[in-house]
């Protein structure tokens, strides 16, 4: 069983978003500020929407924190939709007249193809594909930021960073630095698209005006990096336990991802086994690797389904936006007859801000393989027991 869960709720256009993480320990000093700072980094990025102009996302405790503290009891947020005044008679859980219809004003019925539109009003028998897109939009992702965000201050406490960066965008490649700054969001979020590569960056900038001329969308490609985690987090026993495994499915929740790899990932299989795994070095004083060194950490981090106390590198590609300004042909669902998709409100892109998510998605993994291996019910706890742990792996070098 997961030692911390998390459920968002809410609509894009609702009323507000909730967000509620169960199993953190009590002690973990927490400020609405923290979680603030990520909700800010999620709506960054060239190529958004208007949406970003309008929302400017904070959270309010609702409960499970006080005085600066988690208390041990399921914490919940709440994020009020500023857009709500202008989408409340659309919006309305109360019955209205004409309801009779199922069709309230800005219904859709033009299904867009690749978003949840078709699939989900025939799933769940609806007549409005606003019944499906409101709660399919990726601004529910502010919500798994919120709990990605306690996660991320958890991770720090026992001296876990994660960052990211943009790697690809619209076909264009960023260059990946020798060496990554020693403080990596501070250096990507200086990026109008959170990347570490300014050539490919002026290019990218170009790229999305186009396509924003066009009427069309860009997907791409961010990196996840995740540095201090300690070797032997996850397990190789079952299935579900697989910390890889645990990530692949985190990061293939966010709304348009559609793949992740680890480490040199998919080039794995075009390689042969000497190009593919890394040696391995005694390196006395790196406690957390257990006294040894993958120098060339093609891994990414894992084998075996564990931590490998190297960097954790994990990579997440997202396709582009399925709204397009210029619309795809669809059938409109109320006539049955040949049409062009509706065109909402979107982005050109929002692959920079995905990264953000992805970031949060690993926080929630790492936090949650941290309580499975160490858990207790405050931080002193987690902390006593991950320092006797590392005690261990010292004594094993001394022997």
């Amino acid at each position: 069983m997961a030692s911390l869960r998390f459920t968002t709720a809410g609509e894009s256009h609702g009323p507000a978003l909730v967000s509620v993480l169960e199993g953190m320990p009590a002690g973990v000093p927490v400020l609405a500020s923290d979680v603030d700072t990520q909700l800010a980094r999620r709506q960054q990025g060239y190529g958004r929407g208007r949406r970003m102009q309008i929302e400017t996302d904070r959270i309010e405790f609702l409960s499970g924190v006080r005085a600066g503290e988690t208390l041990g009891s399921p914490i919940s947020m709440l994020v009020r939709n500023t857009d709500w005044r202008n989408w409340q008679e659309i919006m309305d859980p109360a019955p209205r007249e004409g309801d009779e219809t199922g069709l309230r004003k800005r219904h859709v019925t033009r299904v867009r193809p690749g978003h949840a539109d078709l699939t989900g009003i025939l799933k769940y028998d609806r007549q409005d594909a606003r019944d499906i897109l409101e709660r399919a939009s990726a601004r529910e992702t502010t919500s798994r930021v919120a709990a990605g965000a306690l996660c991320r201050v958890l991770l720090n406490e026992v001296g876990v960073s994660i960052g990211s960066h943009l790697v690809h965008l619209g076909g264009i490649d960023a260059r990946r630095p020798d060496e990554m700054p020693a403080d990596l969001n501070a250096a990507s979020d200086a990026s109008p698209l959170r990347t570490l590569d300014a050539e490919a960056e002026a290019q990218m900038i170009a790229r999305i005006d186009a396509a924003k001329k066009e009427g069309n969308t860009l997907g791409g490609i961010c990196e996840v990096v995740v540095t201090g985690l300690p070797v032997g987090l996850g397990s190789h026993v079952s299935w579900d336990r697989r910390l890889d495994g645990r990530i692949g499915q985190a990061m293939l929740s966010i709304p348009a991802v559609k793949g992740v790899e680890i480490g040199m990932g998919f080039e794995t299989a075009r390689r042969t086994g000497a190009e593919v795994h890394d040696e391995i070095e005694a390196a006395p004083g790196r406690t957390r690797a257990g006294h040894v060194r993958r120098p060339s950490n093609r891994a990414g981090g894992t084998e075996g389904g564990m931590t490998t106390g190297e960097e954790l590198v994990v990579r997440v590609a997202m396709k582009p936006i399925s709204t397009l300004m210029r619309p795809l042909g669809t059938v409109d669902v109320a006539t049955g007859q040949a049409a062009q998709a509706v065109a909402e409100r979107s982005d050109v892109t929002a692959v920079p801000a995905m990264g953000v998510i992805a970031e949060a998605m690993a926080a929630f993994v790492l936090a949650d393989a941290l309580l499975e291996k160490f858990g207790g019910d405050s931080l002193h706890e987690v902390q006593r027991n991950l320092t006797a742990y590392l005690a261990r792996l010292d004594e094993r070098v001394e022997r």
